[in-house]
């Protein structure tokens, strides 16, 4: 017997209440028989319809009874015809009974492997239904009576039963009390025996209603992050995303098309021939691995180096800090993992809270070396950046009552009504869109891709019908959050060549397409002047601009106005704030368009200003920020020579009475 082989059989109910849910069956076990075909081919699937007008089962032969109940496939080896054999379900016109194909189930199963150890097979049987058909009693006693039977069957031959009940929005003529009964029926089983129910009201919940394999977050590293030889800290570490996509394997078609037992695995076997006599195939046993040194080849055999081979400990260590700056982007290609406090203890939490926050403060990034488990073959240098959620802007009543709008809008879970995308049942789009394009590739291997299935759109894509019935949310929302351009500093005026312009109109293009794609009415606006509320991004917005030196002058002349502004109402703390962060950006502006004199003459004005009108605490803060004016290392039309840019006074001067 195979290991992990696993014995399936499929009861479908195709039965009058579930013909709107049927085409969603027909993919979900396709998809379900294809992953079999290719991953686990030594299967055993069978497939059993209830509600179907032909009858045809071993137990009505029998014993009678069972009616409406059809085998449509025997337990077998998966194949292409028990693929095509759900592509097209057919339509029943009578009662679908669920017991009574749980029980043709669990008969096919036990027949099948009634000389079988239990465990060296994994059995199960997966029943899609309603559940909205009456269902009858039994001969002798009640409902209740019948499933504990049925159960302990089901236990003593290592079954598990997975139930999944599909019904949508409910009509008013359905009957409540068959209903609730069946569902009393199910529930039930979940108690006597290995069994799981998942209720789903939409296509797209039932096709991740069917799993078939579970994956859960697992730590890949359980210790201490060393930071120094005497200083640790205790924590967890998962992995963050893992590529889903399978690994696709060859495929050969030499095995004559009547063997039906053949594989169609490609092996690859070396064979090693002495130099001397091509002919002889040297066996393992003399074998051993060479190495080049100059001219000589150096034998090195297995014991040798198992005797000099590197084993590193295991462990996370703290190599040292260094400039976010210094990273690139591709180094962040490889895999990403999370590192997090060992839960429940509070030392831990709060050294990794201090150390994530200073790292996000001095812009710093730490490199690791990490060993998560023993005989690991190398050591893995890492980079471990901070992750502190970010409160820099509040927003103000009316923006934050048109986000909880938003939200509310969009709330997946409303009252009264089953949640939308539940993680549980909601599959991979991307796996699905693969598996089934992967299916039509193997019968039409130069088939174009086909456009997105409509359930695959649901969950991709937003519902068209909720965003016409709240175009108001909206339109509040994109009125108080304006869409403005967040453009990239550039060079000089002097500098720029008309390379340099095609590149950064080419970027404001790209960021246009991607925010009209989020809304197609959403607009980006020139920037013609500082305001109030954005400052800092209307002062970089406008010396962006590259069709006239003269945005530049106007974007100086307005921060000048609006830092003077914020300046006058210094004894605000929030405008004594944005008028020094204003002030570095403006001084920042200043440096990459070449204009020194600009900032270094409004900065001594300001200071001038601030101490004839006693404003120390402003004059405090600019030495605090490290605001001095621009000197010839900086920029060589200065004429602020380093020393005398940082002996510039800002220190508060002792006031006479």
């Amino acid at each position: 017997m195979i290991r992990n082989q696993e014995a399936l059989v499929l009861l479908l109910d195709v039965s009058p209440p579930m013909h709107n849910f049927l085409p969603e069956v027909e993919k979900l076990c396709f998809m379900l028989l294809q992953k079999k075909l290719i991953y686990n081919k030594k299967d055993l699937v069978g497939i059993v319809l209830f509600g179907t007008k032909v009858t045809k089962n071993e137990l009505t032969k029998k014993v009678g009874g069972y009616k409406h109940v059809l085998v449509s496939q025997d337990n077998k080896v998966v194949d292409g015809d028990l693929v095509e054999a759900v592509r097209e379900l057919p339509r029943g016109t009578f009662a679908g009974e669920f017991l009574d194909a749980i029980v043709v189930g669990m008969d096919m199963l036990i027949k099948k492997f009634l000389l079988t150890k239990r465990g060296k097979i994994k059995k199960r049987l997966c029943l899609i239904t309603s559940a909205l058909c009456p269902t009858k009693g039994p001969y002798k006693g009640a409902k209740e009576d019948e499933i504990g039977t049925i159960a302990e069957q089901m236990t003593a031959h290592g079954m598990r039963l997975e139930c999944i009940v599909a019904r949508g929005r409910l009509s008013g003529n359905m009957n409540m009390r068959i209903m609730e009964e069946n569902d009393l029926l199910l529930k039930l089983f979940s108690k006597k025996t290995i069994a799981k129910t998942v209720y789903v009201e939409c296509p797209t919940s039932l096709l991740g209603a069917l799993r078939t394999r579970n994956v859960a977050p697992v730590t890949i590293f359980r210790g201490d992050l060393e930071l120094s030889p005497k200083m640790e800290i205790k924590v967890w570490v998962y992995k963050k995303s893992a590529e889903e996509l399978p690994v696709l394997k060859l495929y050969s078609d030499e095995a004559p098309p009547t063997d039906k037992f053949a594989t169609h695995e490609v092996r690859v076997n070396l064979q090693y021939k002495s130099v001397e006599d091509p002919s002889k195939v040297v066996p393992l046993t003399q074998r051993i691995k060479g190495y080049s040194y100059g001219p000589q080849v150096v034998p090195i055999s297995s014991a040798e180096w198992e005797a000099v081979k590197f084993e590193p400990e295991k462990g996370v260590k703290l190599l040292g800090f260094t400039d976010a700056s210094n990273i690139m982007r591709h180094y962040y290609k490889k895999d990403v993992n999370i590192f997090i406090a060992e839960p429940g203890n509070t030392k831990a939490i709060l050294a990794v809270s201090a150390l994530a926050r200073a790292m996000k403060e001095m812009n710093k990034v730490a490199i690791l070396r990490c060993v998560w488990r023993r005989k690991q073959r190398n050591a893995i240098i890492g980079i471990l950046t901070p992750n502190v959620s970010e409160k820099d802007s509040v927003p103000n009543e009316g923006q934050q009552e048109a986000a909880d709008n938003l939200v509310q809008m969009l709330y997946l879970a409303p009252f009264g009504r089953e949640e939308s995308l539940l993680p549980d049942v909601t599959p991979n789009p991307v796996l699905e869109r693969f598996y089934r394009y992967l299916e039509l590739k193997s019968k039409k291997p130069y088939a174009a891709v086909p456009p997105v299935d409509k359930t695959l759109k649901t969950i991709t894509e937003p519902d068209p019908k909720l965003l016409a019935q709240n175009k108001s949310i909206i339109d509040e929302f994109k009125r108080r959050f304006e869409l403005k351009q967040n453009p990239k500093l550039k060079k000089s005026t002097r500098d720029r060549q008309s390379g340099v312009k095609e590149e950064a109109n080419i970027g404001e293009s790209s960021d246009a397409g991607a925010i009209n794609s989020v809304e197609n009415t959403s607009v980006i606006t020139m920037v013609k002047k500082i305001g109030d509320s954005t400052p800092i991004q209307d002062f970089e917005a406008m010396m962006s601009h590259t069709e006239s030196p003269e945005w530049v002058g106007k974007a100086i002349k307005e921060m000048k106005n609006k830092i003077f502004d914020l300046v006058q109402n210094s004894n605000e703390r929030d405008n004594h704030l944005k008028a020094l962060d204003c002030l570095v950006a403006f001084r920042k502006g200043c440096i990459l368009e070449q204009k020194p004199t600009e900032f270094s003459n409004f900065l001594l004005h300001i200071y001038k200003f601030c101490k004839y009108h006693n404003l120390n605490s402003f004059c405090e803060s600019l030495a605090s920020k490290e605001i001095m004016l621009i000197p010839k290392t900086e920029v060589t039309d200065s004429e602020v020579t380093e020393d005398e840019a940082r002996s510039f006074m800002v220190k508060k001067e002792p006031i006479l009475e």
